[in-house]
């Protein structure tokens, strides 16, 4: 009888789970479509970048932005495949818990805060998006534990991309709120920050490659770093940069994919 009651509470609290993160990832898409049909203070968040941050040297062309689509798509069927009955007690959607549902709600506040123009706070808000996605990128053991085949494409991959994106706009956040904000950055250029930038971002990528062998978080990365390039076509320091980090990561990323083959062969 106590086993009996352990695993319907067991089963409520997984299917309040599932329910939950599905919900908080509907409202989260609801919210950005708002925000771009009805705009507060009569900016998208694309209008506010185009004009308030049009000289911050680290944001992408705009076309980048397009990858919110695949996005939103990796998170549907993350959404959809993680409610199925037959993934209620799916052992590694259990140790995610609530994470995406948290990270969808901040991601709710964010846009919030950045079309109201509290872009310090909206720099918290981005954090609150990035650290509960760098814990299930861990707790789902991505490139270290084995997966299935549902679970490399409808949990791992979509994790991957959202993480991706969500780590390059965490750099984007910071520097446009440091320069909207007056920072002198210590002294050291603009230019010069957006290459330790650019760098930074180059080497995590990378490690995402040789100790995970993760192709969805370095592609993220390269099309970002892309994006940077064509923004800064004028500029050939950061262009040159941008461009050698993306050469970087698809020869790493070449030699991972070998090496993969090779060991299974």
């Amino acid at each position: 009888m106590q086993e009996s009651n352990s695993n319907s509470k067991t089963n409520s609290s997984d299917i309040i789970r599932q329910w939950v993160t599905l919900a908080a990832v509907i409202l989260a898409f609801v919210i950005n479509v708002l925000s771009n049909i009805f705009p507060l203070n009569g900016l998208t968040i694309g209008g506010v970048s185009n004009t308030l941050f049009k000289d911050v040297l680290i944001v992408p062309a705009n076309y980048a932005f397009a990858i919110w689509g695949l996005i939103y798509i990796g998170l549907f069927a993350f959404a959809i495949y993680q409610v199925l009955p037959s993934q209620r007690e799916n052992p590694n959607l259990r140790k995610t818990g609530y994470l995406l549902a948290i990270a969808s709600v901040a991601q709710c506040v964010w846009v919030y805060l950045f079309l109201s123009r509290y872009f310090a706070a909206s720099v918290i808000a981005m954090l609150w998006i990035l650290i509960p996605l760098i814990m299930m990128y861990l707790r789902l053991g991505v490139g270290t534990l084995p997966a299935s085949r549902g679970e490399r494409w409808f949990i791992r991959y979509p994790i991957g991309v959202y993480l991706g994106w969500i780590s390059v706009a965490t750099i984007v956040n910071v520097a446009s709120a440091l320069y909207i904000n007056d920072w002198n950055g210590f002294g050291i250029s603009p230019e010069n920050w957006t290459t330790i930038m650019i760098i930074i971002a180059t080497f995590i990528a990378t490690l995402s490659l040789t100790q995970r062998q993760d192709f969805t978080y370095s592609g993220v990365t390269v099309w970002a770093l892309i994006a940077i390039a064509v923004k800064q076509w004028q500029n050939s320091n950061l262009k040159i940069v941008a461009l050698a980090g993306v050469c970087i990561l698809v020869a790493v990323g070449l030699f991972s994919k070998s090496r993969q083959s090779t060991l299974r062969s």
